[in-house]
């Protein structure tokens, strides 16, 4: 038996879907995850003329003239100018400063990975399984208090609004500690800070509904709190990484439609 509370606390007692009975095994999360984040990589490779900017060359037969023989010098392409610090200077080869490269990463390597469609539902149902267990909940560094007994489920999610509503909801049920450790960022060491991924945030609850009318916006509002349809669950979402388990949220109605359509079996 498990606890179902709504906006007010109000304890209401049910069984839970057999999804939340499965074994959990972290081989086949972790390869479902590691499948996905292979399968959302975007494709990059060098340019076909990258290194080869430079008016280097060769210079002719062996022993014409203006060649580089009896002067210990390998033949390879240099740049042809009378005098100057760039005359004879190395270009284009792999070896030389400013050449190519020698194995450029290309745009026809294939990223992605296949799963078996078995192990994807067993690993989604398993992840499922997880969000019970305090320990592998809190082992993923969640904040939970004492009192909080997992899965959390909740009555209704169509009466909150606004972002307040929603901070004023979290706090009610014991996760403002949680709030805060979601809502910081810190400063990525590294070149990523000039790429487009400067701050490192951590990661929330995953707040999961049905098919109520909810305000995606609100629910997603909050730095590190993500919404999702419970049809929409994979590996990634339940189990960030695939070494723990992340902290869930569910809907009455979630739980039903996961119980009445009998997903991911």
């Amino acid at each position: 038996m498990n606890n179902i509370l709504n906006t007010e606390k109000k304890n209401i007692a049910k069984k839970l879907p057999s999804q939340f009975y499965e074994k959990i095994r972290f081989d086949l999360i972790k390869k479902a995850v590691v499948c996905i984040c292979a399968n959302n990589r975007q494709k990059y490779g060098a340019s076909i003329r990258a290194g080869f900017h430079s008016s280097a060359n060769n210079r002719g037969r062996r022993r014409a003239y203006g060649t580089w023989i009896n002067k210990g010098l390998h033949r390879t392409k240099r740049i042809r100018i009378k005098t100057g610090h760039l005359s004879g200077v190395v270009r284009i080869v792999p070896h030389a400063v400013k050449g190519r490269k020698a194995h450029p990463p290309k745009v026809e390597k294939k990223w992605n990975l296949k799963l078996n469609k078995k192990e994807r539902l067993f690993a989604i149902r398993s992840a499922i399984s997880g969000t019970k267990e305090k320990d592998l909940v809190s082992m993923r560094g969640h904040i939970l208090d004492e009192k909080i007994k997992l899965p959390i489920i909740i009555d209704d999610l169509s009466n909150i609004k606004k972002t307040k509503e929603l901070v004023d909801f979290l706090k009610k049920l014991g996760l403002e500690k949680e709030i805060n450790r979601s809502i910081k960022r810190k400063i990525r060491a590294g070149k990523g800070t000039a790429r487009s991924r400067k701050y490192k945030t951590k990661k929330g609850p995953l707040i999961i509904n049905g098919d109520e009318n909810i305000n995606t916006k609100v629910m997603n509002s909050i730095r590190g709190i993500e919404s999702v349809n419970v049809r929409n669950l994979n590996a990634k979402l339940l189990s960030p990484g695939g070494d723990f388990i992340r902290l869930c949220i569910w809907s009455k109605n979630a739980i039903k439609i996961m119980e009445k359509e009998k997903l991911f079996f």
